[in-house]
């Protein structure tokens, strides 16, 4: 490496411990509103005063939002700006339309069949989702649809203005901030220190010496391990209906998972899924279809009673099915 190298490498490693104010990596609370640049027109807000003025929003409830800077939850001019401020500060920045939502696109603008739009659909002004894309509609003529499938921003660029409410530093605020971020909802949540037993490779010298003695060191065994015990660190989620049927984690759950590891400096993240009496007809079904096997006349009946089920009705079902 050249002294010039050095002397930058030195130069940014001094930078960065001599780093005042809010850095990568902080979980930061924001109070912030988002308009376009040329009209004026809201894109979004933290605030519930703004929201009920503009008449958006009606079943949605407005707050301070967390991010975590450095990790692209908000447009990088933002962060870029947020950079180095405290805690109260306030600030704008503006977003580019190509860093935003992009520019507009005149190629975007197509006409295709009428056939394609559902037939409630088809009339100017209608947002209409045609072989995966989303668009608008601009004009419908005969059998033929003009549709817009630039994003309704395109080509704005658009000005936050933000106020830093708070620095959160509680480690199940920072897993709740970030469901909210990624999945837009609230489960409950917490940590525990697990201990557990893993095998581990003997590396001492005295321990293999000591393994030699007992007779441990064939070499056709593999390598020399002993039972250690290991602390885990384990954020647990309880899962609930909501979350298995979420899209964003059906589908991403180990990306989502490997961010709380990395973010929140955990071990591993454990879904936990709570089932008991009343959980459902399979937890009574199954309870019911144990009791069954071998059992005689009475224990059938009280069975069906246990599993709040008319044995009459039963039985002429079973009967339909037994005819059909």
């Amino acid at each position: 490496m050249s002294d010039d190298s050095e002397a930058e490498t030195a130069d940014e490693e001094a930078s960065q411990d001599d780093a005042t104010g809010l850095q990568d990596g902080e979980f930061v609370t924001l109070e912030y509103t988002a308009r376009t640049v040329e009209g004026g027109d809201l894109v979004d807000t933290t605030s519930q005063e703004i929201a009920d003025e503009e008449g958006v929003g009606e079943d949605q409830e407005f707050e301070p939002r967390t991010i975590v800077l450095g990790e692209g939850h908000i447009f990088d001019p933002v962060e870029e700006d947020i950079i180095g401020k405290e805690v109260g500060d306030e600030g704008s920045a503006v977003v580019s339309a190509a860093e935003a939502f992009g520019e507009y696109d005149d190629e975007q603008v197509r006409t295709i069949s009428a056939e394609k739009i559902p037939e409630d659909d088809r009339y100017p002004g209608a947002h209409v989702d045609v072989d995966g894309e989303h668009g608008h509609v601009e004009t419908i003529i005969g059998g033929r649809a003009r549709v817009d499938f630039n994003h309704p921003l395109a080509g704005e660029d658009v000005e936050y203005e933000y106020e830093i409410i708070d620095v959160v530093d509680d480690r199940e605020a920072k897993a709740q901030s970030l469901l909210e971020t990624m999945l837009g909802m609230e489960l409950e949540v917490w940590f525990e220190t697990d201990v557990e037993e893993e095998e581990e490779i003997v590396e001492d010298a005295d321990d293999l010496e000591e393994a030699a003695e007992q007779g441990d060191d064939d070499e056709d065994e593999g390598p020399v391990t002993e039972t250690v015990e290991v602390e885990k660190d384990t954020l647990y989620i309880e899962a609930t209906p909501q979350l298995s049927m979420n899209q964003q984690w059906m589908f991403q759950k180990q990306q989502i998972a490997q961010q709380f590891v990395d973010l929140l400096g955990v071990d591993r993240v454990i879904v936990q899924e709570t089932l008991g009496e009343g959980s459902g007809m399979m937890g009574g079904m199954g309870g019911m279809m144990g009791g069954m096997g071998g059992a005689g006349g009475g224990d059938l009946e009280e069975a069906l009673e246990d599993a709040d089920v008319d044995a009459d009705e039963l039985a002429e079902e079973l009967d339909v099915d037994d005819g059909a």
